[in-house]
């Protein structure tokens, strides 16, 4: 272990809330429970914040893998940090192949790559056809948080559409986007589950997702329970 491995493992113990340990351990099944530290999340950013400001951030990035998820966490909170859209990038791209857990993943969201949306959308398109679980899922994210408003193609459905997989983190967030895509985009989502699309899993679950949210009016999640493959 190196001394910025060792400095920085020491305070994320001095953080530990064991409490919090477990239930964070039951949230994420992909992680062993012994690789969950249990640090809460606005104690961790708050670290982030402090540490990128020394030397000591770089040379953590560089010590890839990580032992525990909290290392995850807190390398994807100094990546968030980075404010050019290159750098940030390649951070990404150095990382992703480890992320290992959905939490890590869905956490993440660089603030410097909504500032370049029309280059961000080719590095989404790459990121969706890894191999990798999390990068894709990472991928998917993006798409989702970024482009079901303003910057909106119908073409962008039927890269979601077009995913096949046997990965439930893969599956549950091609459900979680069309939920989201129905709330914010219903005249070009519906035809995907009239006309069956998606995987019948898939394709169920975005329904319950959708049914369940409050931005969906009531007249619409009537007519989603009759589109339900049975």
């Amino acid at each position: 272990m190196s001394e910025v491995e060792a400095r920085i493992r020491a305070r994320l113990f001095e953080m530990q809330d064991l409490k919090y340990r477990d239930f964070t351990a039951k949230l994420t099944p992909t992680v062993p429970p012994e690789r969950v530290i249990g640090v809460r999340t606005p104690a961790l950013r708050k670290y982030a914040v402090e540490l990128s400001r020394t030397a000591d951030a770089a040379a953590f990035m560089a010590l890839l893998p990580h032992l525990y998820q909290e290392e995850n966490n807190l390398h994807a909170f100094l990546i968030e940090r980075i404010a050019d859209y290159d750098a940030c990038v390649a951070a990404l791209d150095a990382f992703l192949p480890y992320v290992d857990n959905w939490a890590t993943c869905d956490s993440m969201s660089p603030k410097c790559l909504k500032k370049q949306l029309p280059r961000l959308i080719g590095e989404i398109r790459r990121w969706m056809a890894s191999d990798q679980v999390y990068t894709v899922r990472f991928g998917m994210g993006m798409l989702m948080r970024h482009y079901l408003d303003e910057a909106f193609y119908p073409a962008y459905l039927d890269w979601v559409a077009a995913l096949r997989s046997e990965e439930y983190y893969i599956n549950m967030m091609i459900s979680w986007f069309f939920a989201t895509a129905l709330a914010k985009q219903w005249d070009a989502t519906l035809p995907y589950f009239e006309s069956r699309r998606l995987d019948p899993w898939v394709h169920n679950k975005a329904i319950q997702k959708a049914v369940e949210s409050y931005r969906i009016p009531e007249d619409r999640k009537i007519l989603l329970r009759g589109q339900k493959i049975r």
